[in-house]
């Protein structure tokens, strides 16, 4: 078990350089953010009181989006990281019924971090920092957590189950890259050992869609799916 402090999102420059280019790194991001907020709208905003978890909250991005298709929300968001919960706070200062939690995953497994039940949990690209059997611990404490009828979406990076696939994959990331930064007239090297970085990194510890889809339904969700997936980005979740 890596623990977050010793994770590269510890680190403030690790996490404000990210940040700077989280439209260019992650495929689809404004798609997959719609999606989210569609998940939302057609599942959970017809509630009379509606309560998100915003699991590795970041800097707030999808609770935002959530937030701006419904403002009743109440919303919880926890990150490991105090500079991404202070990004959050600014960027979610308007809305009212937020709160926030410093803590990380490990310690979520660890100790009752987390108090009430919530109609929506919901993760983007935090999760796969998680080892399987972590993963499942995760999950298993996620669908405690929920209302009965509530959901469990997560947004994140997942392994091929294939080394041909994975290697089409990553050529997929790399040309969506390529694109988008022609398309902005950004010049230099930066982005161009993308791959190596994200393999490289021993933060990552990405697990097939397969293995935790069928995790999911072992604990007791329905109505698990994959809802997106491009490469190797997906969001995948299911329902208590």
């Amino acid at each position: 078990m890596t623990t977050f402090s010793e994770s590269k999102w510890a680190n403030a420059e690790f996490i404000q350089e990210y940040r700077n280019n989280a439209d260019i790194y992650i495929v689809e991001r404004k798609r997959m953010l719609s999606i989210v907020k569609s998940f939302y709208v057609h599942f959970i905003k017809k509630n009379r009181k509606k309560s998100v978890l915003d699991l590795g909250c970041g800097d707030g991005i999808i609770t935002y989006e959530l937030l701006k298709a419904d403002s009743s929300i109440s919303a919880t968001l926890l990150d490991g990281s105090q500079d991404m919960l202070k990004k959050a706070k600014e960027r979610l200062k308007e809305f009212e019924n937020v709160y926030y939690v410093n803590a990380s995953f490990q310690e979520i497994m660890r100790r009752n971090i987390l108090d009430g039940t919530y109609d929506l949990a919901v993760s983007s690209l935090a999760i796969h920092h998680l080892t399987m059997k972590e993963k499942r611990a995760l999950f298993r404490k996620i669908f405690a957590h929920l209302h009965t009828g509530g959901y469990f979406v997560n947004v994140d990076c997942v392994l091929a189950p294939a080394d041909t696939l994975e290697q089409w994959y990553l050529s997929l990331w790399k040309e969506w890259i390529d694109e988008k930064i022609m398309s902005l007239g950004i010049e230099g090297g930066h982005y161009d050992d993308i791959i190596r970085r994200y393999k490289d990194n021993k933060d990552n510890k990405p697990d097939t869609l397969e293995d935790q889809l069928d995790a999911l339904k072992k604990i007791g969700f329905t109505d698990v799916d994959c809802y997106y997936k491009y490469g190797i980005f997906s969001i995948y979740g299911g329902r208590k």
